[in-house]
């Protein structure tokens, strides 16, 4: 076996078996995006690059279905429209195209999923910083050290690795723990 799939995947299995310490973090998560859908509101998700994707799968199962058919539950990524997204960062700046869209959008009892695999991304900082002034729970899906949004997130979970691949590995992980938990909990799965 090539050493660079070896060093992966021992890179991986060691970062998976710390992941039992992020479990509280993770229950809280899904508990307060639950209590945002059973109050008829929504969970916004962000993060740039990986993170922007992640952040289209997680709101693709919430909307669509994760493993059983069921009722759809309201969830949008904001990195998904373009013409928005190119307007606020060509009017603006880059670092305002989450935070106008959470400023439009949001309403008090909404939940932002903040998604930063440095915990640093001016532009989801941004986002966060708008949601708490909006009343919108924000919950951070951080790595490293957590970065800038672990002191400002009501429930940072940082996967504590520094490497961007172990990390967005981590995420796609908790990102479905989120929705089994949330599907079991509103009575769904």
């Amino acid at each position: 076996m090539s050493d660079i799939i070896q060093r992966g995947l021992e890179e991986h299995l060691e970062l998976f078996r710390s992941l039992p310490s992020l479990a509280k973090e993770i229950e809280r998560a899904a508990s307060l995006i639950c209590e945002a859908l059973r109050s008829g509101r929504k969970l916004m998700l962000c993060g740039n690059g990986g993170s922007a994707a992640d952040s289209q799968h997680i709101a693709a199962e919430m909307a669509g279905r994760f493993v059983k058919d069921r009722r759809p539950l309201a969830a949008v990524a904001l990195s998904t429209d373009t013409s928005t997204m190119t307007c606020i960062a060509n009017d603006y700046t880059f670092d305002e195209v989450f935070s106008r869209q959470v400023a439009g959008l949001g309403v008090r009892g909404d939940c932002l999923l903040a998604i930063s695999t440095s915990g640093n991304s001016r532009n989801v900082i941004r986002a966060v910083q708008t949601a708490r002034t909006a009343g919108v729970v924000a919950i951070g899906l951080l790595g490293k050290s957590g970065g800038a949004l672990r002191d400002i997130c009501d429930v940072p979970i940082v996967v504590p690795s520094q490497t961007t691949a172990r990390i967005q590995e981590a995420h796609i992980f908790i990102g479905h723990t989120l929705c089994a938990l949330i599907e079991e909990a509103l009575g769904l799965a």
